[in-house]
């Protein structure tokens, strides 16, 4: 005798990126149960944004129940701290900024000879967690972006110091997520851990999410380094030899101005974008990111510091 499976009735089954959106709030309502003082990562970029769409969702018609961090290099483009902003603003959140230039005038940290601040968020970080007894940070990281952020778990436990340790990572199986953590330690939270940069934008479309001017083709001044073209900018350039020429071009990511780079493309629109996207080969991490290239291990280095 065959036994039969009653199947629930009404709703559709989900479609890819409803599993990936149900995944997602699920992960949030979990850190919200068992942890007392979250926060969530807010640059302005596409994945934070959509980390904080995901978290309007989660708990509507209740209001976000976490503030946002952001670490500001002082070298981020305008458009996106606008937009920052007037998210911030149209949501009613509150917004901890911390300034990476505030470090640099007590002497907390010194200026890099390349110029670059992207590896210094990571002590105005850490010491803005330990400020505010934050006991989970969530950010919008994903595993295809980068191999060490590929082995990242979604509960990822930080040590007292702030330190990635590979080996006190938790399995995670049948979607139970292990947030114990010892005073001090805090645990890094990831939940569009298993999405990927087309499955992002296809949502940003499907659900009509605003994002930063910058991500869509546009006109821009721009000088060539290292095979990206950069923005001049308070970060320095163009040095001797580098010629600014005007281009049209889009930025695939947000990040300090003197590290990441625009990509040519007249990717204008949504469709655009995500055809552009399908066909191309490299992540946006390793295509216009010029502090991933330093080494093989440059992110994991930089995680085991206290990085994100």
């Amino acid at each position: 005798m065959t036994a039969t499976v009653a199947r629930p009735t009404g709703a559709p089954p989900l479609d890819a990126l409803g599993r990936l959106e149900s995944e997602a709030i699920h992960i949030l309502r979990e850190v919200a149960g068992e942890f007392d003082r979250p926060v969530i990562l807010f640059s302005g970029g596409k994945d934070s944004t959509v980390l904080l769409h995901l978290a309007v969702k989660a708990f509507w018609p209740a209001p976000v129940p976490f503030p946002l961090l952001h670490v500001d290099t002082g070298h981020n483009l305008v458009e996106v701290l606008e937009f920052r902003d007037r998210v911030v603003k149209n949501y009613g959140l509150r917004l901890e900024v911390a300034h990476v230039q505030d470090w640099l005038d007590d002497g907390r940290l010194a200026e890099r000879s390349d110029g670059t601040r992207n590896p210094l968020q990571t002590v105005p970080l850490l010491d803005s967690i330990t400020e505010h007894r934050f006991d989970a940070v969530f950010g919008g990281g994903r595993r295809d972006e980068e191999r060490a952020r590929a082995k990242e778990r979604i509960f990822s436990l930080r040590n007292a110091f702030g330190q990635w340790e590979p080996r006190r990572q938790r399995p995670e199986l049948w979607n139970l997520y292990n947030g114990r953590h010892r005073p001090g330690e805090h645990v890094r939270v990831f939940p569009l851990s298993n999405w990927t940069e087309l499955d992002v934008w296809r949502y940003i479309a499907r659900e009509g999410i605003e994002l930063p001017s910058i991500y869509f083709a546009h006109e821009r001044d721009v000088f060539q380094r290292d095979g990206m073209w950069l923005t001049a900018g308070p970060w320095g350039g163009p040095r001797d030899g580098e010629t600014v020429v005007r281009k049209t071009v889009r930025y695939r990511t947000v990040g300090d101005g003197s590290c990441t780079g625009a990509v040519e493309s007249r990717a204008a629109t949504l469709d655009d974008v995500i055809a552009e996207v399908s066909a191309s080969r490299l992540t946006e991490r390793g295509a216009t990111r010029a502090d991933d290239r330093l080494s093989e291990a440059a992110m994991e280095d930089r995680k085991r510091e206290g990085y994100f």
